[in-house]
């Protein structure tokens, strides 16, 4: 596993040179069909990632964002897959403030078992899974990601594009919150660094959004739980939509008690 973990940090690096190409540049946005946004990025960054990855592991399954046509009944019989998004955070890509990452997630019995994120505009990398724990790069500086003890008040990432209604009234019944705004992955990353404590989220989220980071968080100490206190988990169903979900540094924190 330790192996695989810097061969996909290579990888998520790669396809992060191929975003920041685009970056440099002018570039045109496209919608998809449910309307979110596409660039050249991500696409050039999925084509990096599907090339590279056979080499590592032999040709296990690939399900990325910007190749998400892959029906369930084929899905279901997978055991072992790699789940990525080329690109998370394509709004703050094209807004051009640096909160995007390159997300890789080895996915086995629908659990996060490796996972790479890098943030190419900030250059910092983060790798972690089960068996190796979680490190951190960033330029020539880096070291053991872990989550802190949760302090008083929590550091709570509240997303810039997402503050509804539900996730107010929860930061309003925990009371004293410092709030943190970060795009993409990055609200993950933040936690298993130490940085942040909390992140809740009651809106839509894809697959590939979680798994990477979530495999980071959890190598680092944390955890990600469905409202109902279990560990979000991966294709078990037709719907590549998570559930809601809290993301937690200290596995302490009482944060049912909120809900």
């Amino acid at each position: 596993m330790r192996n695989w973990a810097d061969r996909l940090a290579d990888i998520a690096r790669r396809a992060g040179d191929e975003i920041m190409t685009v970056y440099a540049q002018d570039f045109a946005v496209t919608e998809k069909a449910d309307a979110s946004p596409l660039t050249q990025a991500d696409l050039a960054a999925h084509r990096c990632i599907v090339s590279l990855l056979p080499a590592l592991d032999g040709g296990l399954p690939i399900l990325s964002e910007e190749s998400s046509h892959i029906e369930w009944p084929a899905r279901r019989a997978w055991s072992r897959y790699w789940l990525v998004d080329p690109l998370d955070g394509t709004r703050e890509f094209i807004k051009k403030n640096g909160e995007f990452t390159v997300n890789i997630a080895l996915i086995d019995d629908g659990v996060p078992v490796l996972g790479a994120v890098y943030a190419p505009a900030m250059d910092w990398l983060l790798v972690g899974g089960q068996g190796i724990g979680a490190r951190w790069q960033q330029g020539t500086q880096s070291g053991i990601a872990r989550v802190a003890g949760a302090p008083n008040p929590l550091r709570v990432a509240a997303s810039r594009s997402h503050r509804d209604e539900t996730t107010q009234a929860y930061l309003d019944r925990i009371g004293s919150v410092d709030t943190v705004g970060l795009g993409s992955s990055l609200k993950f990353c933040k936690i298993a660094t130490g940085e942040v404590d909390l992140y809740p989220r009651f809106g839509p989220t894809s697959e590939w959004d979680t798994a990477a980071a979530q495999a980071v968080l959890e190598a680092a100490g944390g955890g990600v739980f469905t409202l109902d206190g279990a560990p979000l988990r991966y294709n078990s169903k037709d719907s590549l939509l998570n559930p809601h979900f809290i993301a937690v540094g200290d596995l302490s924190i009482g944060w049912r008690d909120w809900l």
